[in-house]
């Protein structure tokens, strides 16, 4: 049956626009390129840039939102705003696991799609974040 995630798609309009974003804002690994596809390695899985297909225009829509994990949330959302990235408000827990919180902080796109970077942060008094 399933094993896991191979690839996820990303619909993007502008290829070269998106590859830059992918590529040297979130720091993602460029694998290889097509004339209308990019491809990324994100922690084993790929993520396909594409353009649209004219025959398939379905397709043709706002991507699920991908999770990328960091280790260092508050870290890896000063890198992005550094970068250009525009984010929707600051780090923040979203819920808790046994011994962790789990954190979440969301940031756009080139094309204004929806994302986020989540981590889980042992819970305790030595694991506090400083979000400012």
């Amino acid at each position: 049956m399933i094993a896991g995630v191979a690839q996820i798609a990303v619909v993007v309009h502008d290829l070269g626009k998106a590859l830059a974003f992918y590529r040297d804002a979130l720091g993602l690994k460029l694998l290889f390129e097509v004339p209308s596809a990019a491809f990324f390695d994100c922690g084993g899985v790929r993520v396909m840039l594409a353009v649209p297909e004219p025959a398939h225009p379905e397709l043709d829509h706002a991507p699920s939102i991908l999770y990328f994990r960091v280790d260092d949330i508050v870290g890896a959302c000063a890198t992005l705003q550094a970068r250009g990235v525009r984010l929707e408000g600051e780090p923040h827990v979203v819920g808790q696991l046994e011994n962790r919180d789990v954190w979440l902080a969301h940031f756009y796109d080139m094309e204004n799609n929806l994302h986020a970077l989540t981590s889980q942060v042992a819970r305790g008094p030595s694991a506090a974040i400083d979000i400012h």
